[in-house]
């Protein structure tokens, strides 16, 4: 399936963002966090600055989110993972609430009780979760809703390479094919499960391979490339709607950062980032578009302006925004 011209622009557009968003975060997660406290000999804290807890940040894993999502509906339904923030912003959540969801603000998504790790949004119906695997069985429910309503919406869960060695993989594969649900399942293989490698926790080197002993395709991407997930991913999207059932999608991606912020890599080889940001897919994207006549300097200007700008008020706002009143606390929990 071939991307349109506004498919394309939109996805270098929102690669840009979410880029820009979690390159900023890391700066702002730090405030607070270091240098000062390890200048007076404290430990990195992780509960102090304007956004406490741990931060999973998604920076070189663009092309995944951007190239599903660029398929889906606001009816569509996406489930993500621990480190969320990218299938967020391709999925339409706004910026605002969900910045202030991250600095424990009134305004969040979540009224600032749920944090980075759990955002939620029905509006644009997209969610995520901490745990580990966890986004296969909400997303199987949602598409069998779909399919109750008789409706051609689809499901999409994402996670990483970890995750499939979880039971609910095998139990929300399984599920999914006998019940011939619309739901495409798409693993980001970044290589690491945390910071363990792929080679020495999963038995296989491709976990698309596994798609075939439940059933259904099984599509890999080799390249951390916008345009060849767009076209892996239409097919799979297009095949859900028309009743075909579910399809096992899996990329090779690069996670730039660490696990956590905070984490000292040392799992990591030497300069394995430097050479994996040689292939960068935003430029690699830029590149296609300025071939193809649809980008030039002042276009890429004038839409990293904008970027930056909705950027910049949507960090804003999630700093002015006010805190939650103590006796909120009361609130939205099960008596």
């Amino acid at each position: 399936m071939n991307a349109s011209d506004e498919h394309k622009l939109w996805m270098y557009e929102k690669m840009i963002e979410i880029r820009e968003y979690e390159e900023t975060m890391a700066a702002v997660y730090l405030e607070g966090k270091l240098p000062p406290a390890i200048q007076r000999g404290l430990a990195f804290d992780i509960g102090s600055g304007p956004v406490p807890g741990e931060m999973h940040l998604s920076a070189g894993q663009e092309p995944v989110a951007v190239g599903v999502c660029a398929h889906l509906r606001q009816e569509d339904t996406v489930v993500g993972t621990h480190r969320p923030h990218h299938f967020a912003i391709a999925k339409g959540v706004p910026l605002k609430p969900m910045t202030a969801e991250m600095f424990g603000k009134d305004t969040g998504l979540g009224r600032g009780k749920g944090g980075h790790m759990h955002l939620f949004d029905p509006s644009h119906k997209f969610s995520c979760s901490g745990i580990i695997g966890a986004s296969l069985p909400p997303a199987c429910g949602a598409a069998f809703a779909a399919k109750k309503h008789g409706k051609d919406w689809v499901a999409v869960a994402f996670f990483g390479d970890g995750a499939s060695n979880q039971g609910s993989f095998h139990e929300s594969l399984n599920l999914a094919s006998i019940w011939r649900l619309p739901v495409i399942f798409v693993c980001e293989d970044n290589k690491y499960a945390i910071s363990v490698e792929k080679a020495d926790s999963t038995s296989v080197a491709w976990n698309a391979d596994r798609a075939s002993a439940y059933g259904m395709p099984g599509v890999r991407v080799e390249t951390n490339d916008a345009m060849e997930v767009y076209e892996a991913a239409g097919a799979a999207i297009a095949r859900a709607r028309r009743g075909e059932g579910p399809t096992l999608l899996e990329v090779r991606t690069d996670r730039y950062m660490g696990h956590f912020q905070g984490d000292g890599e040392t799992y990591r080889p030497k300069n394995e980032v430097e050479e994996l940001r040689k292939h960068d897919p935003i430029p690699l994207l830029g590149a296609h578009l300025r071939k193809h006549g649809l980008l030039d300097d002042a276009k890429d200007a004038a839409l990293r302006s904008r970027v930056s700008a909705r950027i910049a008020e949507a960090y804003e706002y999630g700093r002015t925004s006010p805190y939650p009143k103590p006796e909120d606390a009361l609130l939205h929990v099960f008596n």
